[in-house]
This record gives C-alpha cells, sequence and structure tokens, in this order.
C-alpha cells in the first residue's frame, strides 16, 4: 500500500484476519468469547471450513451463522456436531492434550506471554478495576498443544509484569513451564491490532516478528510497556483481501 493509498479496513479487521489467517484446516480449536471467536469463525468461513471450533460449555464442531454472544449462546449447541457435560471438555479433551490450539484474548499480557484477566491493581482484596475472571483459560493456556493470543495493542495492556497470572504463559523465562509440569507450549502467537509476536526461542520473551501493513515499529514501541526487542528478519502482514473483509463484515453483521 503506498503512502497515498487510502486504507479501506480498520486496525481491528487488520487483527482478526491475521488471527484468522493464523489457523488451518483440521485444527482442533479451544475458542474463547470475544476477539478470539470472531477470528475463528472467520478462518472457518475463509480458508479453514473444517476448522473444529471446540468451547467451554461443552459445545464441540460448533459452526455459528453469527457470533455468539456468551459461552451459553444457544446457537453453539444448536450448530455443533456434539454437545457434552463441561467436565468432559476438561478432562477428556482438554488435560490430556486433545486440542492442537487455544485461542485466548486478555486484559493484561507481559512479555513472558503470562495473561491477566482477573484484577488491575496489585492488592487483590481492594483492586482498581475487579475484572471478569479467569473461566476456563487458565487449563487451556496449561494443556493445548500451544496458544494463541488476540488483543488489541497498548501501554496498558502490554506491560512488563502482570498485576495478576490469570493464566500462566512462560512465567519470567524460558524453562518455567517444564518446572511446573505444564504439557502445553503455552503462548506461541500474539497477534495485536499493531503486529505480531513470537516467544524468543532462547529466553521466550515475545518478540517482534511482523507488524501490518502501514504501521512502524516505533508505533508497536510507543505502545508497549517494556523494552520490545525486534526481529532481524522482520515481516510485514499483507492488507485483508476483499474475499476476507467481505467475510468478517457479513459475519459481524449476522443476527
Amino acid at each position: 500500500m503506498t503512502a497515498t493509498a487510502e486504507r479501506t479496513y480498520t486496525s481491528d479487521e487488520m487483527m482478526s484476519v491475521a488471527a484468522a489467517r493464523a489457523l488451518s484446516g483440521g485444527q482442533k480449536v479451544f475458542v474463547g468469547i470475544g476477539l478470539p471467536s470472531t477470528a475463528a469463525n472467520l478462518a472457518r468461513r475463509t480458508h479453514a471450513d473444517d476448522l473444529v471450533l471446540i468451547y467451554e460449555s461443552g459445545t464441540l464442531g460448533s459452526k455459528p451463522t453469527r457470533l455468539p454472544a456468551s459461552i451459553g449462546d444457544g446457537i453453539l449447541a444448536d450448530t455443533a456436531d456434539a454437545v457434552i457435560s463441561v467436565p468432559e471438555v476438561f478432562n477428556y479433551w482438554l488435560q490430556p492434550g486433545r486440542i492442537d490450539v487455544g485461542f485466548l484474548g486478555a486484559a493484561q499480557l507481559d512479555k513472558f506471554g503470562n495473561i491477566n484477566t482477573t484484577v488491575i491493581g496489585t492488592d487483590y482484596a481492594d483492586p482498581k478495576v475487579r475484572l471478569p475472571g479467569a473461566g476456563g483459560a487458565p487449563e487451556i493456556a496449561a494443556s493445548c498443544h500451544e496458544v494463541y493470543v488476540v488483543v488489541r495493542q497498548s501501554k496498558r495492556s502490554f506491560v512488563d509484569q502482570v498485576d495478576f497470572i490469570t493464566s500462566f504463559g512462560h512465567g519470567r523465562g524460558k524453562g518455567e513451564r517444564e518446572k511446573l509440569g505444564l504439557p502445553g507450549a503455552g503462548p506461541t502467537l500474539v497477534i495485536t491490532d499493531l503486529g505480531v509476536m513470537r516467544p524468543d526461542p532462547e529466553t521466550a520473551e515475545l518478540v517482534l516478528t511482523q507488524i501490518h501493513e502501514g504501521v512502524t515499529v516505533e508505533q508497536v514501541r510507543e505502545a508497549t510497556g517494556w523494552d520490545l526487542k525486534v526481529a532481524p528478519e522482520l515481516g510485514t502482514t499483507p492488507a485483508p483481501t476483499e474475499a476476507e473483509l467481505a467475510a468478517l463484515r457479513a459475519l459481524k453483521a449476522a443476527r
């Protein structure tokens, strides 16, 4: 896109498209509500129609015709291949490692991929903000083969150290998951409205590996609460195609 070209999409649309592209056909994906659900359902509608979407409420293979309002939205059960109990979702599917990707959001995320959705502020009993809480996210972060996080980027959301670890990423660095006996690889991909980050293989600290078209490294660093490292071979996310934008907008418009 040239400097004078008019962008025909929003930064949120770029984020959703980039997150959807990260998923491939046949994967079993444990989906969080919100941005992760938008991306997963977009992937189903574009390039991965055999993606298996699993929601915490016990729906396997859901194919909603619109975005679900919550994990209890009836459209998830109505369009599922099967509906099972919540204990079975966790005890049979998640904990034994049968899920390929856990797709999560975050209120806060730190440089080692730890997620906070519990409280803002250091006093748990009297926080500045009390957030919705964990739900199934800690188990998803612990047991899925890998975890993708999708979140809008700002210094408020991307912090050096989260106020509370709701869902364990890489702790304070490489090797901490193994010490705790966590079976999954943890966060391997973070997609934001500015770019894409992946953990450094030596330290597990998140590194900027890709910026979205029209975004600068300086913009990403200004929206990050730590000294963000940049990959030597920094990539650029291709802009959304007309087909991707049409599918995303139709999904959001559906009622």
